[in-house]
């Protein structure tokens, strides 16, 4: 049944790939019902979107397929409030609003900038791999180097790293019981600062009516906007050598550097803390690839490529059409929500041969992974140097899977829970 597509559950045993593949096959361009998921309402459905030429297509074109009108998750905004919130973020523009504030941060990221973060992820990830012996939890692992780059990043003090993770955690893994209300911040080892947002957390994230609360919305996320404001006041009043710095005496706005928070401390943080653990499962799953990798590590660059294409860390993302169109023989209506799926189009046949298979060698390499168009990620760089990092450590160690991998169960994040491995 198509509804596999959507229910969370189904990504919790694995990507759907054979039904990607015969949806491709049989209707490129398909329609998606939104069935109800535990307390969550049921939807009206979508266009889901499988092919590799009709996913850039959408995501070049935001004159039809809008970021704007109704977001980029599937599901819709709980209220018009909801909806002018997180239409204020930059992910959820379109040109020309949206070019402002992408000026603003692609200006602060100067070639002399990048280059010190490069020798500081590398040092770091030197740190957390060479410090890990025995029976770990890679998924743990792997989480603090995004997190603490981000830090760097933000100026976030160090002892308020952890926050960052909450925050992520909150936010994307809402459909997951595990992340949905989880707390891993001690905070009685929090700035002021921390302790002071920490102090405004909802106490419950069920609304009044009984419903579950946006998670995406100012109410659930009472507790980061405080830190993000008093962040920003601290960083007016002492501007540091951070990015965030930069940017807010490039011209931002508070209201700009709130919604830049979000979409930094979220994006930022969770496209690695799947790729990373999903990469390393990936090559533990192909070891005839993971040793070939070994004996030729100058393959690092394009091996980290195609962990991002055979193990993409978003699935899909939403735009809604602008006015009736046809897209691959198929009417859409003005309105209608507009799925791509960018784990579909990783493994579309016209454009990787044999794309079911894991190669670290695999060139060209045109996956979406990193998505196309006007919003394309703004952190690629940052995220290939991160994972060419991690793994420039990992591919000296033996390193052996213990356990079962446990799979988050979510439509729109690939992502890892528990990665047991042993680390020699």
């Amino acid at each position: 049944m198509r509804e596999e597509i959507f229910l969370p559950a189904t990504y919790a045993a694995g990507v759907p790939y054979a039904t990607f593949r015969r949806l491709r096959e049989e209707s490129p361009v398909a329609w998606i019902p939104e069935p109800p998921v535990g307390p969550w309402p049921a939807g009206t459905g979508y266009w889901a979107v499988f092919r590799h030429a009709d996913v850039k297509h959408v995501l070049r074109t935001p004159a039809d397929f809008s970021s704007h009108l109704g977001a980029t998750q599937i599901r819709d905004p709980d209220t018009p409030e909801d909806l002018e919130f997180v239409r204020a973020m930059m992910l959820n523009q379109d040109p020309p609003s949206h070019s402002r504030p992408r000026r603003i941060v692609a200006a602060a990221f100067t070639p002399r900038a990048v280059r010190a973060l490069e020798e500081t992820i590398r040092a770091r990830a030197r740190a957390l791999v060479s410090a890990a012996h025995g029976e770990v939890d890679f998924v743990e692992l792997a989480a603090d180097l995004p997190v603490w780059t981000l830090a760097h990043i933000m100026g976030v003090p160090d002892s308020d790293r952890r926050l960052l993770f909450d925050w992520a955690s909150r936010i994307i893994g809402y459909q997951d019981a595990d992340y949905a209300d989880l707390s891993t911040a001690d905070t009685e080892a929090l700035t002021p600062m921390g302790r002071a947002a920490v102090a405004q957390r909802p106490r419950s994230l069920t609304r009044p009516d009984g419903r579950p609360m946006n998670p995406r919305s100012r109410a659930a996320l009472r507790d980061m906007f405080a830190y993000a404001h008093a962040l920003a006041a601290e960083k007016r009043r002492a501007p540091g050598e951070d990015i965030m710095s930069r940017m807010l005496s490039g011209g931002l706005t508070t209201d700009e550097f709130e919604n830049m928070f979000f979409l930094f401390a979220v994006a930022g943080n969770e496209t690695l803390r799947n790729g990373i653990p999903g990469g390393l499962l990936t090559l533990l799953e192909h070891p005839a690839e993971l040793a070939r990798l070994r004996a030729d590590p100058s393959l690092l660059p394009t091996a980290v490529e195609e962990m991002l294409r055979y193990w993409p860390p978003v699935v899909d993302f939403r735009r809604t059409a602008t006015r009736d169109l046809v897209l691959a023989d198929q009417k859409i209506s003005a309105g209608d929500k507009v799925v791509v799926y960018h784990a579909s189009a990783n493994r579309d046949p016209a454009v990787f041969p044999d794309p079911d298979r894991f190669d670290v060698a695999r060139a060209p390499n045109d996956h979406v992974s990193f998505g196309y168009g006007p919003h394309f990620c703004l952190g690629a760089h940052l995220a290939r140097t991160q994972m060419r990092a991690i793994f420039t450590e990992l591919l000296p160690r033996d390193v052996t899977l213990t356990g079962e991998p446990v799979r988050m169960a979510s439509n729109f994040q690939n992502g890892l829970k528990h990665l047991p491995i042993r680390l020699d």
